[in-house]
């Protein structure tokens, strides 16, 4: 049977940016009794406008700061009595990790292991959150399996870690931290893996906002290669709820990936897009196809993801959104902040 952990006073790291943000609008608005404490350095990626409109802005606090900066964490595990670390902080855009790998090191590895270092000092050396269950839940990605065959199944938490970009493998090393400290010092933790994620508040670069971008600046939309290499798509909000079912009713020392069986070759994604946005804009749907411009593939371009997302499930999970509905979300948010 798994865990029953009741967080109160949760530590979010990379929590102004976009996977992290909408957490936090869950988190605040979900659970009248929970404090949260956002710790993010606030680099290019992050975003103060999206913490705004939260349910109740008093029981979360933005703290810019790093998380590798031991003293930082200390300070705050101790000033907020922490019993949850959810550490969703690292550079995860993989054409920035092979131009600038150094980065992905500091922030996904020196960040992640100081984190450790400062959970185990509190909760196992100092007894921290004394007569509380404590947890420290990794947010890690699907990229760290390396990639798929077009007949293959799909990951499973079992999967060999074989991966392919820098960024990926630093999220793999990560990984690794984590299940070691649990392994040695007894730490407790839970992993979750994610698919691709989509929806509000992620940053321009990304394919989604990219292509939405495009359509209504009328450039080309970039597709690599021949367009395809295939992602399974989950929306973000649903990622978020899948996070909360793991922290609370995961299993100590257990991984779980977090998928939405949404499958698609990157080019049908990018059609399907620009057909939605054709439409939200009132653009003839040809003209916007015909933005489409194929660009030299990346280096170790995987070539497809795919979860299988039981072990999620079957904590009482289920992805709420269906992805036609979600993208139109997507586009629809998007939309009057390119216009």
């Amino acid at each position: 049977m798994a865990d029953v952990h009741r967080p109160r006073s949760i530590l979010l790291t990379g929590g102004a940016g976009f996977i992290g943000s909408n957490l936090v609008h869950h988190l605040i608005a979900s659970d009248p009794e929970l404090r949260l404490v956002n710790l993010d350095v606030m680099t290019y990626a992050a975003d103060r406008g999206h913490l705004e409109g939260l349910a109740d802005p008093s029981r979360h606090v933005l703290v810019e700061g790093d998380i590798a900066d031991r003293e930082l964490v200390d300070r705050l595990l101790r000033e907020h009595d922490v019993d949850t670390i959810v550490h969703l902080a690292a550079e995860s855009h993989v054409d920035r990790s092979i131009t600038g790998p150094a980065a992905f090191v500091q922030s996904n590895i020196v960040g992640t292991y100081t984190l450790l270092e400062a959970a185990r000092a509190w909760w196992l050396d100092a007894g921290g959150a004394a007569g509380r269950t404590r947890r420290f839940h990794h947010v890690s990605t699907d990229e760290v399996y390396g990639d798929l065959g077009p007949e293959d199944p799909p990951f499973t938490e079992d999967t060999p870690y074989r991966p392919s970009s820098p960024y990926s493998a630093s999220k793999a090393a990560s990984d690794h931290l984590v299940r070691a400290w649990a392994r040695t010092y007894g730490l407790p933790v839970t992993l979750s893996n994610c698919s691709n994620n989509y929806g509000p508040r992620q940053h321009p670069e990304k394919l989604i906002p990219v292509v939405i971008r495009s359509c209504v600046e009328r450039r080309p939309i970039p597709v690599y290669g021949k367009g395809e290499n295939v992602r399974d798509w989950l929306h973000v909000a649903d990622h978020c709820t899948a996070i909360d079912a793991i922290v609370r009713r995961g299993e100590q020392g257990e991984t779980y990936l977090v998928g939405a069986d949404n499958e698609r070759k990157n080019l049908d994604l990018v059609r399907i897009l620009c057909r939605v946005v054709a439409e939200e804009i009132g653009a003839p749907t040809e003209e916007i196809l015909g933005l489409i411009s194929f660009v030299t593939d990346r280096p170790g371009h995987d070539r497809r993801y795919g979860v299988d997302g039981s072990k999620t499930r079957a904590l009482g999970w289920s992805a709420a959104r269906s992805f036609d509905e979600g993208l139109r979300e997507t586009v629809r948010w998007y939309l009057p902040r390119f216009a």
